[in-house]
């Protein structure tokens, strides 16, 4: 008699195209890994190395003509919709029961196309962070910065102390959080009039020529060796005491976490001077794409989809990464003074007006506009360009489509 054996189900692998490669981030990502194991999925990771995720793009680009797309890939803001309009995409409707309520209703319509969802968020980043070490803040005698007049006097005791004032990577993306949080100073209106409604008036207003004098001012506070150098490496100078501050996301507080470092102990997080008012955001998210020409998702999508707004990942996730939960119904008694700080101020500027997308993260205008908008703000920082020239070329940058 021959032998016979029940036939066995292959696990579903699921593709996934992300940008998480540094220290925190990769223990953050292997959270979701592991739960997806654990339901029986195969996870088939795909991760591209750079923090603004530009050749994570390129990647999805090339396997997308391949006819070889990801299950789901990090894509953030309007380029969601830009995919969905290329029928790119496939509804996640099955998976988003609640979504509405317990999502910023700003957050909430970035995800979806139309009236289907397309995207799943995993957690809100604080752009407007200026990261201090504690160690070094102490030896000058200085606090933390809530004017640019603070901020040029700290740098200064710095340099005096020969600590690198401000650690910095000289990457497009990195110049743009800069001089981003340097608009966000002069008010959240004329954030939204600038940045979101790319209001000619504001844009070329002497009110924007003050911005672009004092993005100089502040590089003047960078080393020599800043050009090229990635952000965690950036974000190490302040760890080690080497430089004394760093603006940047709250993602840098997961490069902290990674180092046992303790907020209030062994840094310093404070909102950037003059944006107290003011909460620029930016979303990491999952965008789901057709797979082998079907036009509902499969059952490992959909089970990504749930996984990652679940309570449970919503908060480890989180608590690994530095950022604080895009749903609004997680609690935050396990975080950190930081992550409290920024829940709560995320909380008072939704209903102020202050909670505003992030144009440097890809959160507001389409890419061909934010991109030509970056290489005006990138050309002025390495250049001898001086800022009226620089506002020219911004209004000129914000009419590009």
């Amino acid at each position: 008699m021959l032998a016979t054996s029940t036939p066995t189900i292959a696990a579903e692998s699921v593709s996934v195209l992300h940008w998480w490669t540094s220290g925190g981030e990769s223990k953050a990502i292997g959270v979701l890994k592991d739960d997806m194991t654990q339901q029986g999925f195969k996870w088939d990771d795909f991760a591209v190395a750079g923090g603004a995720g530009a050749a994570a793009m390129t990647a999805l680009k090339a396997q997308v003509i391949a006819g070889n797309a990801p299950s789901a890939a990090q894509i953030k803001g309007p380029s969601i919709q830009d995919w969905a309009d290329q029928d790119m995409l496939v509804p996640i409707d099955s998976a988003a029961s609640g979504w509405k309520t317990e999502l910023p209703p700003q957050i909430d319509q970035t995800m979806r196309a139309g009236k289907h969802y397309v995207a799943v968020p995993f957690s809100v980043h604080r752009i407007n962070w200026l990261w201090i070490n504690k160690a070094a803040l102490d030896k000058v005698g200085g606090k933390p910065p809530a004017t640019w007049p603070e901020f040029f006097a700290l740098a200064d005791k710095f340099r005096a102390a020969g600590i690198v004032p401000v650690a910095h990577g000289g990457q497009p993306w990195q110049d743009m959080t800069v001089w981003e949080n340097v608009v966000l100073s002069q008010g959240p209106d004329f954030y939204r009039k600038a940045l979101i409604e790319l209001d000619p008036k504001t844009l070329g207003s002497q009110q924007m020529v003050d911005v672009f004098t004092t993005t100089r001012k502040i590089q003047s506070y960078f080393d020599k060796g800043y050009v090229g150098r990635d952000w965690n490496l950036a974000t190490a100078m302040v760890i080690s005491g080497k430089a004394g501050m760093q603006f940047m996301g709250d993602w840098a507080k997961g490069e902290f976490a990674n180092a046992n470092k303790v907020p209030g102990n062994d840094y310093v997080c404070a909102v950037t001077p003059g944006t107290a008012n003011g909460f620029t955001y930016t979303v990491d998210s999952f965008a789901f794409f057709e797979q082998h020409g079907a036009k509902q998702a499969s059952a490992g999508q959909i089970a990504l989809a749930k996984t990652i707004m679940s309570t449970s990942f919503q908060e480890q996730f989180s608590l690994y990464k530095g950022s604080i939960p895009v749903r609004l119904d997680v609690p935050v008694t396990k975080f950190d003074d930081c992550a409290k700080k920024s829940y709560a101020d995320e909380q008072s500027t939704l209903k102020s007006g202050g909670f505003l997308p992030s144009l440097a993260f890809g959160m507001v205008q389409s890419t061909v506009t934010a991109g030509a908008i970056t290489d005006a703000v990138t050309k002025f920082m390495n250049s001898s360009e001086d800022p009226q020239a620089g506002v020219k070329e911004l209004v000129a940058a914000s009419k590009v489509k």
